[in-house]
């Protein structure tokens, strides 16, 4: 049964990870994740941790400035 709700059974949901960089300087700040996310150990350098995240099968699907320093790229698998 696909949407059982078991303790045990497979995740069969979305993944969520929140990537919050500052862009002038290009630098990773941090990052928020759903629970059972799969992630790779983030670059100091934003550019390359996002493309981490696409190279393994994250899809981009909103960015936001949180101030005028700080951007969050929000990202789904």
């Amino acid at each position: 049964m696909v949407g059982n709700r078991e303790i045990g059974t497979a995740w069969y949901g979305r993944h969520v990870v929140i990537i919050k960089c500052m862009p002038l300087q290009n630098q990773f700040i941090g990052m928020n994740k759903s629970l059972h996310a799969p992630t790779e150990p983030p670059s100091h350098n934003c550019a390359e941790t996002l493309a981490q995240y696409l190279s393994i099968g994250y899809e981009l699907i909103s960015t936001y400035s949180v101030s005028p320093n700080e951007v969050h790229y929000v990202l789904k698998k």
